[in-house]
């Protein structure tokens, strides 16, 4: 398809969310500005709110002048589908996008698809995203065909270049994005935190008269991992501390940007991690605290991630949010608060979070249940405190990496096991045998989830599926 024609296609979208979209009667100038920092296999336990030890001193005044989620998900513990389920408000399966999409993929997020940036765009926002797309690296997939004004950053995972220690394929040059032009293959990347930062102020500097989205995803700490000479050999946690204490920078430089523009009162900004860390690298690692396993399973390790948000004057300063949320919530929750209504033509798994956010009396999770898929299987089903794992098999690393180099995983099992994650974080005591009745209700729960999205553990196919995107000729 011609670029002529994309552009046309992508206009008459537009008007369509405009004509779908409420219209309060809200001056451009009084919408909210909305800054989501994702930062790419950040473990729970690495930030100085949630017990980290590396010095995160603009991470700990978010958490102070604002709020901590100490339950917060994302839809899967692994890089495409996470950021799918973030930008759409849906669970992944639900839109066909799974698993790490790889530089020779051939799919990406369709064109059907309404992305968090369309929603605010047809609002009147400003809308940018500087760092790690990984929702299709073809033209067509690119975030300027998605809603968003300006994109610079690496389309897909940082450690997908021909450098990669142990690689299961061979990967082209890795290419550096400015809107849809690659300026540079296998840029340095030691200063990749610092390129999104700048761009992410001049952003805001240019765009302080109007609403505006900005999205920074940054690529680190995946690895990879590379740092600045600004913080290098700075952190007590070697090189991984070294990268966490200038994405702590990162997030201080944009806060700054915020109140030197007068925008400090009118900006919510939300901090969070892709997934959980990816153990395999060992010392190049982060943890995740008290939760079991890491990035690439369903255990709490692996999708409970740290969430912190801050608006001055709107949400309370220094509480913390014990009910679960999910990344799948922030759309429908943005979309409110800017005065969007979603359109009714298609399923958005996600859930206006604001009376959680908002700390309201008596306010709970909005989620009867929580759907834990690797892929297109579903493992485990959360509701309330209790947690049922379906038998399953999972990784885990043994031995760990070090150096940079990866480790080996080893394949182990898990059978139908429940857990009181009140009483159990580490999900080390499977209390199925006494909570039968638990186990059934759990067992439905999963059963209306398998006939929505499908299951491929047992060979389901969901009634409520759409196609994922791909490339057209």
């Amino acid at each position: 398809m011609k670029r002529e024609s994309l552009v046309k296609r992508g206009n008459t979208l537009a008007l369509g969310l405009s004509l779908l979209l409420c219209c309060k009667s809200l001056h451009g100038q009084h919408l909210p500005n909305f800054v989501i920092i994702f930062v790419d296999d950040m473990g729970y336990a690495d930030i100085s709110p949630y017990g980290g030890k590396a010095r995160t001193p603009n991470l700990a005044r978010m958490a102070r002048e604002g709020i901590r989620f100490t339950d917060f998900h994302v839809a899967q513990p692994v890089c495409s589908a996470s950021r799918a389920a973030l930008l759409t408000g849906c669970y992944p399966n639900r839109i066909g996008i799974l698993g790490a999409l790889n530089p020779n993929s051939k799919e990406g997020i369709h064109s059907n698809e309404l992305t968090l940036a369309e929603v605010l765009k047809a609002r009147g926002y400003a809308t940018a995203i500087y760092g790690k797309w990984h929702l299709g690296y073809q033209p067509q997939f690119l975030p300027t065909r998605h809603g968003f004004d300006d994109y610079f950053g690496l389309p897909y995972s940082n450690d997908m270049w021909p450098k990669h220690p142990a690689p299961t394929q061979p990967y082209p040059p890795l290419p550096l994005i400015e809107g849809e032009r690659t300026i540079e293959t296998n840029p340095d990347q030691r200063q990749l935190t610092t390129w999104y930062t700048q761009r992410a102020v001049r952003f805001i500097e240019k765009n302080r008269s109007q609403p505006f989205f900005l999205y920074v995803p940054h690529n680190m700490p995946h690895v990879p991992l590379f740092v600045s000479s600004k913080y290098q050999g700075k952190s007590k946690r070697g090189l991984y501390g070294d990268v966490i204490q200038e994405l702590d920078w990162s997030v201080g430089e944009i806060l700054k940007s915020l109140k030197k523009n007068g925008l400090d009162e009118r900006t919510l900004v939300i901090f969070a991690s892709d997934n959980g860390p990816w153990l395999l690298y060992g010392d190049h690692a982060g943890s995740a605290g008290p939760f079991r396993e890491g990035k690439a399973t369903t255990f709490e390790g692996g999708l409970r991630v740290p969430c912190i948000m801050r608006w001055p004057t709107q949400i309370p300063s220094n509480q913390v949010v014990r009910e679960l949320a999910a990344t799948i919530d922030i759309l429908p929750t943005l979309a409110t608060l800017a005065g969007a209504k979603l359109p009714a033509d298609r399923i958005i798994d996600g859930r206006d979070i604001w009376p959680l956010i908002k700390m309201q009396p008596g306010a709970k999770t909005p989620h009867e249940a929580y759907f834990y898929f690797w892929g297109q299987h579903l493992q485990a089903v959360r509701s309330g405190p209790w947690k049922l794992h379906f038998p399953h098999t999972y990784t885990k690393p043994d031995p760990v990496g070090d150096a940079a180099k990866p480790g080996k995983y080893a394949t182990k099992e898990i059978g139908l096991e429940l857990f009181n994650l009140e009483q159990d974080i580490g999900e080390t005591t499977n209390v199925a045998a006494q909570h039968p009745e638990v186990v059934k209700r759990l067992q439905s729960l999963a059963e209306a989830a398998r006939e929505d999205l499908g299951d491929s553990g047992l060979n389901r196919e969901g009634k409520n599926v759409r196609p994922v995107g791909r490339v057209t000729e």
